[in-house]
């Protein structure tokens, strides 16, 4: 017999907030994280912008969660999921898990680049200073799945830990891995999600060179990321982590757990098109809402709000809507949908995780973010996108859609506990 899963705690660093509160207030004022990038040299980079983590007073302080020592041992991405992750941790409760529970937890973080910064530093130590000045830390700096690693480690968690790797969906899937795990009766508890840093100067300068990113609003990042509005010219690559705690529906009770809502689908699939582009039919994206509809055993009328991929691309924002409106028919001019990325920023690996939370707040709210600067759809666009302005909502049912390069899908949807 299938388990009913639900979240009991949640924890994010962003470039609108570095806790769940802190993030959601600034998204509903719509307040933008984007920022010229200063924390390295941009100049030869045509894009000049990034959804950065702000650091330093009021900002992010990575002292609160490693030592300095630690923190010289691994690239930022682990840095940022283990903040996340203690969050999370704190927020459940999990901290009362006995031996027993902890090995019936599991901890799946995805990234999709991991340790591009480390890469990029120790090469050019390498090259500049030879074999001898490479760090032996180097590589279980970078690998992927040392932030799930990390975290099993610190809280004595060993039950399965892996992470998944697929672009800009990875913390979606690592989200929907770890909720049929403890569906079916695998696991109990889990922490999963996402964690990347790729504004370096190599993560900025691969995507830029690969034009995917905005270049035409480098004098005014605010108004950079722009989703389905006709000025779109790219996505704005973003930082950090979002690490949500798992558990059955029993065992929450059982503990008089906050519960923040109830994962009930997930669904996936691949386009097979192209290496970076969507599929122009939308196939895929289609296939992958279709699977977690059914996977959650709702109509397409149930789904109240969409929290869109939504990345600012041109093809990749029309691919999207085609998908909507293949799945949903006249149903999709009836419900709301809102990129959140048009405050943050595309966090890649981490921004289905995040955007995850972002939806448990939706629906505990009744509230959807808006789409920032979506001034003048582009023709066709003729949904309820959430243009600039919030829209307060009666929500049951939520979903959140991750598309990444590879044509790799993936598909939560979440439901209001009751």
């Amino acid at each position: 017999m299938k388990k009913r899963v639900v979240v009991t705690g949640v924890g994010v660093i962003s470039p609108v907030g570095n806790t769940i509160n802190s993030m959601w207030q600034n998204l509903i004022s719509c307040k933008s994280g984007i920022r010229t990038i200063d924390s390295f040299d941009i100049s030869d980079v045509s894009s000049k912008i990034a959804g950065s983590v702000r650091m330093g007073e009021d900002g992010f302080d990575p002292d609160d969660y490693m030592t300095p020592l630690e923190q010289k041992k691994v690239d930022k991405f682990i840095i940022f999921a283990s903040a996340a992750a203690k969050q999370a941790w704190d927020d459940s409760g999990f901290a009362n898990l006995n031996d027993e529970q902890k090995e019936k937890t599991s901890v799946i973080i995805g990234s999709g680049i991991g340790g591009v910064s480390k890469l990029y530093d120790t090469s050019v130590t390498l090259h500049d200073e030879g074999a001898r000045r490479v760090s032996p830390f180097f590589i279980p700096s970078v690998l992927v799945n040392l932030a799930s690693g990390h975290v099993a480690i610190k809280y004595g968690l060993k039950g399965a830990n892996y992470s998944v790797v697929s672009a800009c969906a990875s913390g979606t899937h690592s989200i929907g891995e770890a909720f049929r795990a403890i569906r079916d009766g695998y696991y109990d508890f889990a922490l999963a999600g996402g964690a990347e840093a790729a504004v370096c100067k190599l993560g900025v300068a691969g995507f830029a060179a690969a034009r995917a990113l905005s270049t035409h609003f480098n004098e005014t990042p605010e108004k950079a990321s722009r989703p389905w509005d006709k000025d779109r010219d790219g996505f704005i690559v973003g930082e950090g982590a979002g690490i949500l705690a798992l558990e059955t529906l029993e065992s929450a009770k059982s503990r008089g757990a906050k519960i923040y809502g109830e994962i009930v689908g997930y669904g996936f699939s691949c386009d097979a098109y192209h290496i970076t582009a969507p599929d122009v039919n939308a196939l895929g994206a289609t296939a992958s809402m279709e699977s977690a509809l059914k996977d959650a055993d709702i109509s397409t009328d149930s789904i109240d709000y969409i929290n869109a991929h939504g990345t600012s691309t041109p093809a990749g924002d029309a691919a999207e809507i085609k998908a909507v409106k293949n799945v949903f028919k006249d149903h999709a001019y009836r419900l709301n949908m809102s990129s959140t990325k048009s405050s943050m920023g595309h966090l890649l690996g981490a921004a289905g995780a995040v955007e995850a939370i972002i939806c448990l707040q939706s629906l505990n709210n009744n509230m959807i973010p808006a789409t920032l600067n979506l001034d003048n759809p582009d023709d066709g666009f003729d949904l309820n996108l959430t243009p600039n302005i919030p829209q307060e909502k009666k929500l049951n049912y939520v979903m959140s859609n991750s598309f990444g390069f590879g044509g790799t899908n993936g598909t939560l949807i979440i439901k209001k506990f009751s």
